[in-house]
């Protein structure tokens, strides 16, 4: 699906997303993420042994929820799917710690930590406010 501009726009932006996953009882787990895109494609990364990178595994369905912080009656929820699931290293996490925070990679890592890094083919849009 492609993307309106004001909503890549707020994609483009510092913005933090719910990210919805589904448990394996199918209950619904959400967590703020940072996200990135590419083209139409939403980009995140977590890291392997977290909650979303199994429950991905499990079931490649996720919506995303976010407000911009100046208009809190405007919300745009996004629906899809990942599509794509990476190891292939840190890129995506420096480039959303420099988006999100102003420094050049992340600092936050544990030793030994695996990044895993995700592409979101969005179904469907909804938009109110």
């Amino acid at each position: 699906m492609e993307l309106s501009d004001s909503v890549k726009n707020l994609l483009d932006d510092k913005i933090y997303v719910h990210l919805a996953t589904i448990m394996p009882d199918g209950s619904p787990q959400v967590s703020v993420v940072w996200v990135d895109r590419d083209g139409d494609k939403v980009l995140f990364s977590s890291a392997l042994g977290r909650v979303k990178p199994r429950n991905i595994e499990l079931d490649p369905r996720v919506a995303l929820s976010f407000t911009p912080p100046d208009k809190p009656y405007e919300n745009t929820v996004l629906r899809g799917r990942v599509t794509k699931t990476a190891t292939d290293g840190t890129w995506l996490i420096d480039r959303l710690a420099k988006k999100y925070l102003g420094h050049e990679s992340y600092q936050f890592a544990t030793p030994g930590e695996v990044r895993v890094n995700y592409e979101i083919e969005i179904d469907a849009v909804s938009q109110w406010g």
